[in-house]
């Protein structure tokens, strides 16, 4: 069994900083790409970062220069540092992973999700 914990989300005010982080754990072989998606009120889930297990990054336009993914591939986590959080930034972020078993096959992994909420 594998599962994505994650954890860091809250409370802070526009301007603020958090960072998010992601554990994987379970029968591991290894892990291709990880990312961090959000959903907010009333909208789809949308790509925040993601990062190949060679280092490369993608972003959202709308979060670049703010938000910054990382990932320790020996402990299987992925961070991701907000920096500068707008109230439009208020949504509840989800963990992401593509994950190879020990027994073989890869699928697709979520974590069960963290809210962010960016409010004076």
């Amino acid at each position: 069994q594998v599962q994505l914990v994650e954890s860091g989300g809250g409370l802070v005010q526009p301007g603020g900083s958090l960072r998010l982080s992601c554990a994987a754990s379970g029968r591991i072989f290894s892990i291709y790409d990880m990312g961090w998606y959000r959903q907010a009120p009333g909208k789809q889930r949308e790509l925040v970062a993601a990062i190949t297990s060679g280092g490369i990054t993608n972003y959202a336009d709308s979060v670049k220069g703010r938000f910054t993914i990382s990932r320790d591939n020996p402990k299987n986590t992925v961070d991701l540092q907000m920096n500068s959080l707008k109230p439009e930034n208020t949504a509840v972020y989800y963990c992401n992973a593509d994950i190879v078993h020990l027994r073989g096959g890869a699928r697709e992994y979520w974590g069960q999700g963290t809210q962010v909420t960016v409010s004076s």
